[in-house]
């Protein structure tokens, strides 16, 4: 095995079904519209439902493809080295609430599984941050020391079950994984009918806010609620309250591996850098291992095939590897002081709620999301709303992010337009590249059909100008994180209009 013999694909899209709902071609009255079909607006989709409203989910494609279908599927409280961090930034109260409304969506991810006799693989297990080095072995301890105080069931462990040396690692407790299409599919199935509906293929292009807050789409049609939920990755609504400067974006990637080994029981994540992250899923009768890691900020990575490159490389040292029949790559929102934003848009806003910034751990903060939003707009207090508040601003947690990541952002954007150097537009089939063509800068991608095609490199969110992925075959833009195909089509928000292109037939 020396490489890659498959295009990226996530198994968890290639292990289930993909689906059909219709799109929205009129108007329609409901109780909550969510937008955003991941899984924070399908498990919020299926707890209001629940509570007796009439749900309208809006889907720009299909529901779970995005952000969701790309994880490691990791259900656990414990983020990395967070619990220490958060006590020190916003007090143990709230870092408490944080931990707490986790370890809540733990239980209530069992306890849906468990009544619906959902198969997806679900399997409680501990989780562990490891270190490497006795650089890291003060932060384990200190972790340890802070989660207690939280009341949670953590130990220091010296000796791990995994094929390289550890100087020692925090270990939590009843945590679990599973296939999350496989258990997400079946809440959507229970939110369409009965006056709620789910809508793939509708593009939300504008909110207009009011007592009824009315959702325009781009063939026009109109839902009103009374409330909405935007649940759409990075939000779409982002000028508010300016979330584009509190939330950057990071991509990350992940091999499915086949192994001679036996596998380690539990999920494994480093301390240090580059991450490695390990679990296991079952695949086809044996088990398949999950290397993922080695994130960057969207569209400042290396030749993305690096990455790819370093796991594998990873893999090979460690492991007996057979096969690696997956990879595939994803991104997280990441809010600047580390902790979600989840809670009315702004502090003004009393129909529409937000959802966003899960970092990398999207599988409980989303779950959590559901529940607190639920809550809000149902009119109960909930008792961990208080530490994801998206008006907060916390001085002491955020600040020095703030300015470094809005600094990297008008960096990035000065550097963008700078290069405007002449470049050979000779193009292989397969490739991207950015070419200065009559004083413009544009993006010219040949594809295996023989079409060459042609982009203005600049994103058309706030105009920072864009650069070439090359294992995704996409162009990402390096200070929000939207990213669009070869033929300029929207991959990823907050961009709502997809690129200019030109299309020249071989």
């Amino acid at each position: 095995m020396t490489n890659f013999k498959n295009e990226p694909l996530s198994y968890w899209l290639d292990s289930t079904k993909k689906t059909n709902y219709p799109s929205l071609n009129q108007n329609i009255d409901v109780d909550v519209c969510i937008i955003g079909g991941g899984i924070s607006g399908i498990t919020s989709a299926f707890m209001l439902k629940k509570k007796g409203l009439n749900i309208a989910l809006l889907e720009v494609d299909n529901i779970l493809e995005g952000t969701t279908a790309r994880t490691t599927a990791k259900i656990t409280s414990q983020h990395g080295l967070i619990y220490k961090k958060l006590i020190d930034q916003v007090g143990e109260n709230k870092t408490k609430q944080y931990i707490d409304a986790n370890e809540t969506a733990i239980k209530f991810i069992k306890n849906i599984v468990k009544e619906k006799n959902i198969d997806c693989d679900f399997k409680e297990l501990p989780a562990y941050v490891y270190a490497t080095t006795d650089e890291y072995i003060k932060k384990i301890k200190d972790e340890v020391d802070a989660s207690k105080k939280l009341g949670m069931n953590s130990t220091f462990v010296e000796n791990l079950d995994l094929p390289f040396d550890v100087k020692g690692a925090i270990k939590f407790e009843n945590q679990a994984q599973f296939h999350p299409r496989k258990y997400l599919l079946e809440l959507a199935d229970e939110v369409d009918g009965n006056g709620s509906y789910i809508f793939e293929n509708t593009k939300v292009i504008d909110i207009q806010d009011g007592d009824i807050v009315k959702v325009i789409t781009s063939n026009e049609n109109i839902v009103s609620a009374k409330k909405v939920v935007i649940a759409t990755h990075f939000p779409i609504e982002n000028f508010r309250a300016l979330y584009f400067s509190r939330i950057y974006t990071e991509r990350s990637y992940i091999l499915g591996a086949l192994i001679k080994d036996n596998l380690p029981e539990g999920m494994y994540i480093s301390a240090e850098k580059p991450t490695r992250s390990l679990r296991y899923q079952d695949y086809n009768g044996r088990k398949m291992l999950l290397i993922g890691g080695d994130g960057h900020k969207t569209g400042q990575g290396e030749d993305t095939e690096v990455h790819y490159e370093n796991l594998k490389n990873f893999a090979k040292e460690n492991f007996d590897i057979e096969d690696i029949p997956y990879r595939w790559s994803t991104q997280d929102c990441m809010p600047i002081d580390d902790i979600p934003f989840i809670g009315k848009i702004t502090r003004n806003s009393e129909n529409i709620f937000l959802s966003t910034g899960f970092k990398k751990w999207g599988m409980t903060n989303a779950t959590a999301s559901a529940m607190i939003l639920t809550d809000l707009i149902t009119n109960i207090k909930n008792p961990y709303s208080e530490v994801f508040n998206p008006s907060r601003f916390n001085i002491k947690g955020s600040l020095s992010t703030f300015l470094k990541e809005n600094l990297n952002v008008g960096y990035e954007f000065i550097k963008g337009k700078l290069k405007t150097e002449n470049i050979d537009i000779e193009v292989a089939t397969g490739e991207g590249k950015v070419v200065n063509l009559n004083g413009r800068r544009v993006g010219f991608y040949k594809h295996n059909d023989g079409r060459t095609y042609i982009v203005d490199t600049t994103c058309t969110h706030l105009g920072c100008e864009l650069s070439w992925n090359n294992a995704e075959k996409s162009w990402d833009c390096p200070c929000h994180g939207s990213r669009f195909s070869f033929d300029g089509s929207i991959m990823e928000g907050p961009a709502l209009q997809r690129l200019k292109v030109k299309i020249i037939e071989d």
